[in-house]
């Protein structure tokens, strides 16, 4: 069955990967169970836009797991941390090993870049460093690390090709399937190409460009370029700016969104998860509410402590970043999220169900119903599949945002 996503963070010591994970796991304000999985392994809340505010249901909308509001949705994500980067990894230096195995499970990678250039590639303090050397030798670890292992045994692998006349792609997946790629993954990596070349005659430079192009198609990574708030922080961001595709650039400020969610849940602030403003006891009265909202008096150092984050954060790049970095490797991977439900009609979960939309899956890109109907339902015979209003629709049907994506599935004998 489709197996639920998986988001590596990686990241070099000091690179505030720790932050940014603890920031992205915080679920003291979700509903549901989903903590910590195992020391490496956690739970995220990727947040979406849910279809209750389609149907002017908001204030009914209460999900099983992960919360709802005012229409966006937080849905549970599972997240790896990737520990052990460091230069040489691909050759085993520090838990190299064990960093590139652990690697090998994420559909995608967030890779927490320290952008204030105060510490060097191995977490040390200094001053200066220049943060776009991470970005270029973290993908040069992974490019070394496979092709360093197709090289080993190219000339086995061309003989098995040549004798057994199978075709590119099947030999490649035979190779490449020990990193979780599947047959598609390989025909996308080659139709970008267009090789001519048969596979027994490819030369060094042809398999560097097919490892460099599968490693672009299995690990689409987006940078989170940490620390923003730093002042050696612009000049560094405008040069890794210049050449990356700003679809794959966040910026975040991951101790500035646990500080925030901290004073929330302690009463000093108003703030919403990702949002771009944070609201004190004096806003609000200033904004009419003699009582503040009920929040808690800021002291100096604290109230210093929100105006300079204010100024330097949320002003200055419109909110933290953390909530945008999920969502941004969410779309690179074309993530579309499904809502089954019983009735079609009032999106119920069942006659004794209270609230709409309490489920919510999250399927790739491309996926069709009946994709959607062995992740939900298992391996169950389903009579017919239905949409919004009741209306049928084919398993062969595509699942895309506001198309199919509101499902009820009936069991029993076609």
């Amino acid at each position: 069955m489709p197996r639920d996503p998986l988001i590596g963070l990686v990241g070099k010591p000091s690179s505030g990967k720790s932050t940014m994970l603890n920031s992205l796991t915080d679920a003291s304000s979700k509903v549901g169970k989903f903590t910590t999985i195992d020391p490496q392994r956690a739970i995220g809340y990727l947040q979406v836009d849910c279809a209750c505010i389609r149907f002017g249901k908001s204030d009914e909308c209460k999900p099983n797991y992960g919360s709802c509001n005012s229409g966006k949705r937080s849905v549970p994500i599972e997240l790896l941390d990737v520990a052990g980067l460091v230069p040489g990894a691909h050759a085993g230096r520090g838990l190299g090993n064990k960093f590139l195995d652990d690697l090998r499970h994420a559909d995608a990678l967030v890779h927490v870049v320290d952008v204030s250039g105060t510490t060097d590639a191995e977490g040390k303090n200094t001053r200066g460093y220049d943060p776009s050397q991470d970005i270029i030798w973290l993908r040069g670890e992974i490019v070394q690390w496979i092709q360093g292992n197709l090289i080993e045994k190219w000339g086995s692998i061309k003989r098995r090709h040549v004798a057994l006349k199978a075709s590119s792609v099947d030999t490649l997946q035979g190779q490449f399937s020990g990193y979780g790629s599947n047959q598609a993954m390989v025909a996308r990596t080659l139709d970008k190409l267009q090789l001519k070349t048969p596979l027994e005659s490819w030369d060094q430079e042809t398999i560097e460009k097919v490892v460099n192009a599968f490693t672009d198609e299995k690990f689409p990574t987006v940078c989170a370029l940490n620390k923003i708030d730093h002042p050696d922080a612009d000049k560094n961001i405008a040069k890794i700016a210049k050449r990356r595709d700003p679809n794959t650039i966040v910026l975040t400020s991951a101790i500035s969104e646990v500080f925030l969610r901290k004073l929330a849940k302690q009463g000093y602030v108003k703030y919403v998860e990702g949002s771009d403003f944070v609201d004190t006891r004096e806003d609000l009265i200033a904004d009419g509410d003699p009582d503040g909202g009920g929040l808690k008096e800021l002291d100096d150092k604290l109230r210093t402590r929100v105006e300079n984050l204010k100024d330097m954060v949320l002003y200055r790049f419109g909110n933290t970043g953390v909530v945008q970095v999920l969502s941004r490797a969410a779309q690179l991977l074309g993530l579309v999220p499904v809502f089954p439900v019983r009735n079609v009609n009032t999106f119920s979960s069942g006659a004794n169900s209270t609230g709409v939309f309490r489920d919510c899956v999250l399927i790739s890109k491309n996926s069709t119903v009946k994709d959607v109907a062995r992740k939900v339902m298992g391996d169950v015979t389903i009579a017919y599949i239905e949409g919004v209003g009741g209306t049928r629709v084919a398993e062969t049907d595509i699942v895309e945002v506001g198309k199919n994506d509101i499902l009820t599935f009936k069991v029993g004998k076609v």
